[in-house]
């Protein structure tokens, strides 16, 4: 025999050998699996929200429960499911006996976390949130609940300390009448529910803080959600400073998503109670929540960008009615809503008296009088008239000064000085800018300097800037004071506190930094163009921003608007009057039919998609449609699509949960014949 031929005389015995190895092996997994695969006997049905964003799949479906996975699923944990062929996320949100199923259930496929991060109030939200702006319960979870972080999850989160309240903290809110009663009814364990009238030169993050202690005193949690993280760094360090450390926690994007889980699962924990953020902190799930509170909430930083685009404040109004809890609606200015849930009598108002305004702020509006008109015939067009000048003067005399101008950069725009024709770009017809007080003329959109520039209509070489920026200001008030320090606010390059001394702080709407002991004089610029907008909310969004900028003034300063004194919206300051002013444009939007007092749903898609939409839709008898506009702006089919068009459609406000429910089970209905989506917004913040 060779020594070939040895390896296949012996073959035939290593293949039986090998298949019995497989064999073995195949009935071990396939034991492993039955073992996992057993159903407990104890609530053995597990109902399951899958994260899918169909709208036919917006609905509970019921798995089995493996007898391993038994003690880790409860509701509220992250599961794996098997749907459609694939493995899908999903949270568990009941245990039961039964199911309504008839046939067999899939079990299980894994138990992500044992973590309960989804609790019964915050789903409930969720379908709430869903069902009053038609979209779908999986998308607002994405919103409620964030990302995963495994590592985190492992930490242990320490126990909240012992409370310790100062004694007479309360006493901050004196000042305002109904306040106390407000309190007490926190603390007692009560749902009070105000809309708060900040007054100028208030330190209202204190003032929070004490609300929220007042609430944990009474043994329940608060959140509170703020525009930005500016807004959420003061009411932590008001928090941090009255209560110490260890009990609140703050929920926004800035820290990153380690240190955000971590702190929301120190609150589904149980061991924080208090919660400022932004946005999201909304459906932070606090357990036994007493009060939320929501700041400056005409902001539009309130309304969230993605599906199905919620604002903080209707979240926290349901969230309110949910659990039982109280609500503040605080600001400076007034939102139309606001006075709205005033007027309703959803909640009872937090003001100031009307006596005792005049001596937080002295408010003034200057224009050019006939005085001034017969003296100097250019005072009409002087940007800084003399009293605004004037008015600087006597500040820096006191403190800093703000002044408020509404854009950023240095000459934004750009016209012929002899024919006021605006300047173009030869390359590409876009407008031209000046960047700084040395630069030549460049294209906002191309970037081509035209330093040679001359007016195609009149061969005039001289320019002049309609509209000028916080930089340009700067340099202007530079000059008239020379030895007084410049500082800008704005875009990029936001300062969040300044301090306190003679100085000139140049800044845009929202990019005001906090002064030290306040400043003493706030002057507002080219009122006209705040007010220049064509929007629905234009005039409401400007006297928002003017108050939020006298707001910063310290108690007894000065106020200098420079504008049109006849104009509603400057009287409206002058008196410190923002709740009127929202009062009565609340009632002209009523006899417009415009929100508030109406609920409008904008579709956006293609002609054929929307009209599909609209036939499926039960709306009610009273609805409206208008339409179609043109949609530049149209994210239908995950793109732009230029053909794309914007319906709208308008119903009373009593209609306006039949009308988001009618369109919720007609894009349903699209969704689970596959047809090519409509964006739906009801409420959208611009029209």
């Amino acid at each position: 025999m060779t020594r070939s031929d040895e390896p296949a005389l012996e073959l035939p015995g290593l293949v039986r050998d090998r298949a019995a190895e497989g064999r073995a092996k195949a009935a071990t997994t396939r034991a492993r699996k039955a073992a996992e695969a057993e159903i407990t006997d104890t609530d053995p049905v597990a109902g399951v929200v899958l994260d899918l964003p169909m709208a036919h799949l917006d609905r509970e479906f019921d798995y089995a429960v493996p007898l391993a996975m038994a003690d880790g699923v409860r509701p509220g944990v992250r599961v794996k499911v098997r749907f459609g062929g694939q493995d899908v996320d999903g949270f568990v949100v009941r245990r039961g006996a039964e199911s309504s199923h008839e046939g067999r259930l899939a079990p299980l496929r894994r138990l992500v976390s044992a973590e309960p991060v989804l609790s019964p109030a915050v789903r409930a939200l969720c379908d709430r949130v869903a069902e009053h702006y038609a979209g779908t319960a999986a998308d607002v979870r994405r919103l409620a609940v964030p990302p995963r972080h495994a590592a985190t999850e492992k930490q242990e989160t320490p126990p909240e300390p012992p409370l310790r309240v100062p004694p007479g903290a309360a006493g901050a809110w004196s000042a305002y009448p109904s306040a106390p009663a407000f309190l007490e009814h926190l603390r007692a364990g009560h749902a009070p529910r105000a809309v708060w009238s900040v007054a100028p030169g208030e330190d209202w993050p204190h003032l929070l803080a004490v609300a929220a202690a007042e609430t944990l005193a009474g043994g329940r949690g608060t959140i509170v959600c703020l525009p930005d993280h500016r807004d959420v760094a003061r009411v932590d360090a008001a928090l941090e400073a009255l209560l110490g450390e260890g009990h609140h926690v703050t929920l926004h994007a800035e820290p990153g998503p380690a240190a955000r889980y971590r702190d929301f699962l120190a609150v589904a924990r149980g061991e924080r109670r208090i919660v400022v953020g932004t946005r999201s902190a909304a459906f932070a799930p606090v357990h036994g929540l007493g009060l939320v509170a929501i700041w400056d909430d005409g902001d539009d930083l309130h309304a969230e960008p993605r599906a199905p685009y919620p604002h903080v404040r209707e979240l926290l109004g349901m969230r309110a009615e949910i659990e039982g809890a109280g609500a503040l609606v605080a600001g400076f200015g007034r939102s139309v809503e606001g006075a709205q849930l005033l007027a309703g009598g959803w909640a009872h108002e937090i003001a100031l008296p009307r006596e005792r305004r005049r001596d937080r702020v002295l408010v003034a509006v200057t224009g050019a009088s006939e005085h001034a008109l017969r003296r100097d015939p250019h005072a009409a067009h002087a940007r800084i008239p003399k009293e605004a000048h004037d008015a600087v003067r006597w500040g820096l005399e006191h403190g800093p000064v703000l002044v408020q101008t509404p854009r950023a950069g240095y000459a934004l725009r750009l016209a012929c000085e002899r024919c006021r024709t605006p300047a173009r770009c030869a390359a590409c017809t876009g407008p031209l800018q000046l960047t700084g007080p040395t630069t030549p003329p460049a294209c906002r959109w191309c970037a081509t300097e035209a330093p040679d520039w001359s007016c195609g209509t009149c061969g005039g070489r001289g320019l002049r800037a309609p509209v000028l920026g916080d930089a340009r200001t700067a340099d202007e008030l530079g000059r008239v004071f020379p030895r007084v320090p410049v500082l800008t606010s704005s875009g990029d390059r936001i300062r969040d506190t300044v301090p306190a001394g003679p100085r000139i702080v140049v800044a845009t709407p929202g990019a005001e930094p906090v002064a030290e002991g306040g400043y003493a004089v706030v002057v507002l610029l080219d009122t006209w163009l705040a007010l220049a907008h064509d929007s629905l909310r234009t005039a409401e969004e400007a006297v928002r921003r003017w108050a939020n900028a006298i707001g910063l003034v310290r108690p007894g300063g000065r106020a200098l608007a420079v504008g049109d004194p006849g104009l509603p919206a400057l009287q409206a300051l002058v008196r410190w009057d923002p709740e009127g002013f929202a009062a009565r444009e609340a009632e002209e939007r009523r006899s417009a039919r415009l929100p508030p007092a109406a609920r409008i749903a904008t579709l956006t898609g293609t002609p054929g998609a929307i009209d599909d939409l609209l036939t499926l839709a039960a709306l009610p008898d009273g609805a409206e449609v208008l339409g179609p506009l043109p949609a530049a702006d149209a994210t239908a089919r995950g793109g732009d699509v230029p053909e794309a068009e914007r319906m709208l459609v308008r119903v009373p406000a009593a209609e306006g949960d039949v009308l988001a429910h009618a369109l919720r089970e007609a894009q349903g209905a699209r969704s689970a014949r596959k047809l090519e989506p409509v964006r739906v917004q009801v409420d959208p913040p611009r029209l």
